[in-house]
């Protein structure tokens, strides 16, 4: 029911597929002889979207993102005005203005439209120096805090419980060598290494490679200081 899902059948059609439902919980294809060439624009990227807005919010900075479908981020907007976060929504783009200290929010992650499997991680890194405790369930796939412990190297202050975690914000956290355990995990240490008081070795970033174009060239177009060695 994701939207890439919606995008995917979009592409196949005009290729000369017969796809319906996509959005549905339900999908029917109908095959054909064979398909053509075509020339398609592939929609944004929705989770690289909310990694940049998190990544402002975590710094409590003001940034203006284009390319961006609003209605597809919903959940996140949503979660970030919770925080404390002030959003200016137009057609193609969000500005996102963060205040000074986040506050402190729970979040379950739910199939779409809810909230998403894949900003869970980036979420809790974010709410490491958020006023006050988060709690935060995943509903949807097991074994997704394989980060924790790296956060935990930077001082974070996070229990689990099954499925659940516990997010106590405090007041810094401290640059130190952490391996990204996999693709969001990675973008959640980098997220937290924005913030941290040092410098924050990442290792493994082909994880993070694999599903952020130029991080390091954005981030640093924002401020950030960021070397891939």
């Amino acid at each position: 029911m994701e939207p890439e899902i919606k995008d995917l059948q979009n592409f196949l059609n005009k290729m000369g597929a017969k796809v319906e439902g996509a959005g549905t919980n339900v999908i029917k294809i109908i095959g054909v002889k064979k398909l053509k060439d075509v020339s398609y624009n592939i929609m944004p990227d929705r989770i690289e979207a909310g990694t940049f807005l998190c990544a402002a919010a975590t710094t409590y900075g003001k940034v203006h993102l284009n390319n961006v479908i609003p209605e597809h981020i919903g959940p996140i907007i949503n979660k970030l005005e919770e925080c404390g976060c002030k959003f200016e929504i137009n057609k193609n783009s969000v500005t996102i203005d963060a205040p000074k200290k986040l506050k402190s929010i729970d979040i379950k992650t739910m199939p779409y439209p809810g909230f998403p499997t894949d900003m869970q991680s980036v979420f809790t890194a974010m709410l490491c120096t958020a006023k006050g405790t988060s709690v935060i369930v995943e509903n949807i796939f097991e074994n997704r805090y394989r980060y924790i412990n790296e956060l935990k190297r930077m001082g974070a202050k996070v229990n689990i419980e099954g499925k659940i975690a516990i997010v106590k914000g405090v007041r810094k956290l401290n640059g130190a060598v952490v391996e990204a355990t996999d693709l969001r995990g990675g973008a959640a240490v980098v997220i937290a290494g924005l913030v941290a008081k040092g410098k924050t070795k990442v290792n493994n970033i082909e994880y993070i490679l694999r599903g952020y174009e130029n991080l390091d060239k954005k981030l640093n177009k924002l401020g950030a200081k960021i070397i891939i060695t």
